[in-house]
């Protein structure tokens, strides 16, 4: 786990110690103590919070609420990209997730530690509270994507005061207890494509289930292939935030452009050799020109398929950039049905 814990006493050090080793993250102590307990020492909170804020998911302060809530404030942007925060008293009596309950797991951290320590978790999230469905932590532990966050937070007020909330799903996904598989004013939609939905109201889910296939010509620089893909996408109609990798063969592996592309998307690149590919099953579509340069008479396509997706968009061609998309099944309950 990337997570950091800070003390400020030495009774709260020890409850520290558990703590780190427990989730394999770093503790952190007044300078007085540091070189007596051998624990890293913080030269200021502020400091140490600054630091540890976008470097770390998880923080955990082992003393007052109050000595957190002013550390974490300069900090707080929203819940979808703030890390966890959790704080434990000194004694180990209660454990309280401060921040990012859902999207960032401090409340499941929470009651992780109260097990480990004996604390009491102290959950005031109100769909925990209420045992209602929550579809941030759904979305979260399904790997899916939420496109419109206020859709979201009037999906879980309206599961909160008892209005119905539907679900539909492109995928063989079963519904959520606590949602309606009927037709609602409001509702979800799993979905890889763009668009809206089959509510007059849809939060759309998508889980990263699209596989890149990319070939290029030499020298083809990050902003070509950035348009042939979006420009695919968008020709098929599927939402970006679906992309999961990037796939090409192995004589691409060390193309800048391609690289640069990668890493701005933080997609990861998969490689293959032109007999992986050619023994990939299926019917692409043949180039002449493309089996002699590579080996194999199509590189886009067979590298989307390569671990057995199903192709939604075969070969386009733009600015010297062939793609293609293929989709892969995301869900273990089924397989696909779009």
């Amino acid at each position: 786990m990337n997570a950091a814990v800070i003390a400020f006493t030495r009774r709260g050090a020890q409850l520290g110690a558990l703590t780190a080793k427990r989730l394999d993250a770093s503790l952190h102590v007044p300078p007085r103590l540091a070189e007596e307990l051998g624990y890293a020492a913080y030269d200021s909170l502020a400091a140490w919070t600054a630091e540890h804020w976008n470097s770390c998911r998880t923080l955990i302060f082992i003393g007052a609420c109050g000595i957190a809530v002013r550390a974490i404030a300069p900090h707080i942007r929203d819940k979808f990209t703030d890390p966890a925060v959790v704080v434990m008293d000194e004694g180990g009596r209660f454990v309280i997730p401060l921040l990012s309950g859902h999207m960032g797991g401090a409340n499941d951290l929470a009651v992780t530690l109260s097990k480990l320590t004996g604390a009491q978790a102290v959950i005031s999230t109100a769909t925990d509270v209420n045992g209602r469905f929550a579809v941030d932590v759904w979305a979260r532990d399904k790997g899916l994507a939420i496109t419109e966050r206020q859709l979201a937070r009037d999906i879980s007020a309206a599961v909160l005061e008892g209005t119905p909330v539907g679900f539909a799903s492109d995928f063989a996904l079963a519904c959520p207890p606590g949602l309606s598989s009927r037709q609602e004013e409001l509702g979800i939609r799993v979905t890889c494509r763009r668009g809206g939905g089959p509510f007059a109201r849809t939060l759309r889910l998508i889980p990263r289930c699209l596989i890149l296939g990319i070939g290029c010509r030499r020298g083809a620089d990050e902003s070509a292939i950035a348009r042939a893909v979006d420009a695919a996408l968008e020709k098929a109609g599927l939402d970006p935030l679906a992309v999961q990798a990037a796939a090409t063969i192995d004589l691409k592996a060390e193309e800048p452009g391609l690289l640069a592309f990668c890493r701005s998307r933080k997609l990861p690149l998969r490689i293959y050799s032109a007999g992986e590919l050619s023994a990939v099953p299926g019917t692409f579509t043949p180039s002449a020109f493309v089996q002699s340069v590579t080996g194999v008479d199509n590189v886009c396509e067979r590298a989307a398929a390569a671990r057995g997706g199903t192709i939604l968009l075969g070969k386009t061609a733009r600015d010297g950039v062939t793609v293609a998309i293929a989709l892969e099944a995301p869900f273990a309950e089924g397989s696909p049905q779009i």
